[in-house]
């Protein structure tokens, strides 16, 4: 298996940036099955309260310390947003869901340092 696969999988308690308040988006299932899958989920989202009955946080620095890694499920240039600002508080596992990576993504990611996962759903 995969070193950034391993070390993401073997925290267990995860970010998830791309969940909506409709509750329509990978990241919303994605969060959901991660919690059935005993880990704990903290729904990062810049506007809402609460989405799916979990309250949510602001961004990730307002989790920083609660998270092992972080789960990007949003398009690749607001991918490179999180990225950043997951580097600027210190999260290195950075798992970044199919479809949402690019180049530019990937080699932010390996500019940063982070342990970053690209390719491969989650949930599989």
């Amino acid at each position: 298996m995969n070193q950034a696969i391993q070390e993401f999988i073997d925290g267990k308690r995860v970010a998830v940036v791309g969940a909506s308040r409709q509750g329509n988006k990978f990241g919303n299932i994605a969060a959901k099955e991660l919690g059935q899958r005993g880990y704990q989920v903290y729904i990062v989202h810049p506007e809402a309260k609460e989405i799916d009955g979990q309250p949510c946080y602001p961004n990730l620095e307002a989790v920083h310390d609660q998270v092992d890694g972080v789960l990007v499920s949003v398009p690749p240039q607001q991918g490179m947003n999180v990225l950043k600002d997951a580097a600027a508080v210190g999260l290195r596992n950075i798992w970044v869901q199919q479809q949402g990576d690019s180049p530019d993504l990937i080699a932010l990611g390996e500019s940063l340092d982070l342990n970053l996962v690209t390719g491969k759903c989650i949930l599989l």
